[in-house]
């Protein structure tokens, strides 16, 4: 499964990238997409069935979302709700 997630800085998006590679993750940094909002414009793409890896959301990490089949997004944590 894929997943995004965004960040209120272009620091914690890095930060996570090596967490996720740290963990095995396949992980990379791009662009955040048009439909997703984001405060630093970049996020983290990364696959695998844990939708924390490390075991938390990440710090600074402002909203994370599946990539469903048709290529829409559902949210499953933002940092309203932390």
């Amino acid at each position: 499964m894929s997943r995004i997630a965004t960040f209120f800085s272009h620091f914690g998006a890095v930060s996570f990238r090596r967490t996720c590679e740290a963990a095995g993750i396949a992980a990379r940094l791009m662009p955040v997409p048009r439909s997703l909002s984001s405060s630093c414009g970049t996020c983290v793409r990364f696959e695998g069935g844990e939708p924390f890896p490390g075991g938390k959301a990440p710090e600074d990490a402002e909203q994370m979302v599946e990539i469903l089949s048709d290529g829409t997004f559902r949210p499953y944590w933002t940092a309203e709700e932390a």
